[in-house]
């Protein structure tokens, strides 16, 4: 006889009778503090902006977060546990989704690596074609070895340089004031630096999967 909006009820009506009722009803049912949730729900179910990936798992993790809190309460015939079960479903579809693209832009991104350190390597190359003539004397298994070892060294180079300027500016992005110019770093260094990277890399795809 009191309730703000009578049933059936909607979900935008059953978040404004929550709002409306909650110091006097539901505060004592559940923590208070949760009066966020139901005003975070409420906020982004109804608007006409489109969700992306972070709003739609924060909304998934506050609505786990009420329907646990109720719980303590009651099962409500089983179908509070279902449809935390159906939540956390959802969640874990979510973070399957954003770890697919994490790792198809990885594989964008080593593509694009791949790609202009071939075109450095050609830029780098091209030069040392004119000077065939003065190398015809040599052995030809000797000099293929010696551009072969060119190649590696070039191709390895162009990844390593861009790297170094991605690297540069995240690192500018976070704290302009740690950049500094350093010494460019040695082959060995830079071996190093992409097993890191590597390690790395594995650790956080493993912690988005999760």
């Amino acid at each position: 006889q009191i309730l703000y909006l009578k049933p059936p009820w909607t979900l935008a009506n059953l978040l404004k009778c929550y709002k409306k009722h909650w110091m006097a009803v539901f505060g004592y049912v559940v923590p208070r503090s949760l009066l966020s949730t139901i005003e975070c729900l409420s906020k982004h179910l109804y608007t006409d902006k489109p969700f992306d990936s972070s709003t739609v798992r924060i909304l998934l993790q506050e609505s786990k977060k009420l329907l646990h809190a109720f719980s303590s309460r009651s099962d409500y015939n089983g179908v509070l546990p279902r449809a935390y079960a159906e939540v956390t479903k959802l969640c874990q579809t979510l973070g399957e989704v954003r770890a697919a693209l994490v790792e198809q832009d990885l594989s964008e991104d080593i593509m694009v690596l791949s790609e202009n350190a071939a075109c450095e390597k050609m830029e780098a190359t091209t030069p040392s074609l004119q000077n065939t003539e003065e190398k015809e004397q040599q052995p030809s298994f000797q000099v293929a070895q010696e551009n072969r070892h060119q190649e590696i060294w070039l191709v390895l180079e162009g990844v390593w340089n861009t790297m170094n300027l991605y690297s540069i500016e995240i690192f500018q992005k976070l704290d302009p004031s740690a950049v500094t110019v350093a010494a460019k770093a040695s082959f060995e260094e830079a071996f190093l630096g992409l097993q890191k990277l590597l390690a790395a890399v594995k650790d956080i795809r493993e912690g988005i999967a999760r």
